[in-house]
């Protein structure tokens, strides 16, 4: 490829970038793994004679679906032998996708675990029609699939996805709302503060990924999750502190120990209280929030 060519291609690939990314991460859940398919897609990309691509944003993401694909299906392997629940990476995001609700909802952690339980195939389809309405030929194309048979997964995943995920589209200023009483409680050891924001029924998981201090099993019931959290607060020694942000296009929290970054905790809110508390710990998982940099994702 000569060096305009080349220059050409690597103008159209930081143009689509954000897109892609957010295609790999949303089937992928972890920013690591859609970073290394974004390096294979462009180690791809560069090999094409961009001039013969009608749609080259099109043949973008048919590259980066097939490779988040291949590295999927070895994740879902990797993930059976994980230690304790498995939680998506979390990313600090700029505020234009907190703007863009469909957006947000997408990457939000509760959503992004309910796509943990469709097969990798489905996953693709929901993503590349749901989230972004690419076209049923442009998505057979790139699941090397039948557009008939791509309409038949779509639906199937539309139809599981709706059974699992909220069952309301929460305001930013709700779930802020309810993000500020759980760290006012959080932050004064106040169990009934923590029991009137939690909904009976709560969840509470912790992904340590064996490398942290985490609950192995999932934690339900607003009395055992409120007395779980303050009751380990209070037996740690250091000071605790909850730093509001914006993680996966939703209000969170960055907790810290002494000035250190602890984990990250991002909730789920219905009827202005919270049904699912999601704390990563795993420090593997804590580069991007380190980073301090937010991301654009389209």
């Amino acid at each position: 490829m000569s060096d305009h060519a080349t220059d050409a291609a690597t103008e159209t690939f930081v143009a689509y970038r954000n897109l892609l990314f957010t295609v790999a991460y949303e089937m992928l859940g972890s920013a690591a793994d859609a970073e290394d398919v974004l390096q294979e897609t462009w180690l791809r990309w560069v090999e094409v004679d961009t001039e013969r691509v009608h749609d080259q944003r099109a043949y973008l993401v048919r590259i980066t679906t097939r490779q988040a694909l291949n590295r999927l299906r070895a994740l879902t392997r990797r993930r059976e032998a994980y230690v304790g629940p498995w939680l998506p990476e979390p990313m600090l995001t700029a505020p234009d996708v907190a703007e863009d609700v469909e957006l947000a909802e997408s990457v939000s952690m509760a959503l992004m675990l309910v796509l943990e339980t469709l097969s990798p195939t489905e996953r693709a389809v929901f993503v590349l029609r749901e989230v972004f309405d690419v076209g049923y030929d442009e998505i057979a194309a790139a699941v090397d699939k039948s557009p008939a048979a791509v309409r038949q997964i779509a639906h199937r995943a539309r139809r599981h996805v709706d059974a699992r995920r909220p069952r309301e589209v929460v305001s930013q200023s709700v779930t802020r709302a309810a993000l500020e009483s759980f760290r006012r409680a959080l932050d004064t050891g106040d169990l009934q503060g923590m029991l009137d924001v939690l909904a009976p029924d709560v969840v509470l998981l912790s992904d340590g990924g064996g490398v942290r201090q985490a609950a192995r099993r999932p934690v339900v019931g607003a009395d055992k999750v409120a007395r779980f959290i303050v009751g380990g607060t209070a037996r740690t020694v250091a000071t605790i502190t909850g730093e509001p942000t914006v993680v996966n296009g939703n209000p969170a929290l960055v907790l810290r120990l002494d000035g250190e970054i602890d984990g990250v905790m991002a909730i789920r809110v219905e009827e202005g209280r919270i049904t699912g508390l999601y704390y990563v710990r795993n420090p593997e998982k804590l580069t991007r929030v380190q980073s301090e940099t937010p991301l654009t994702l389209r």
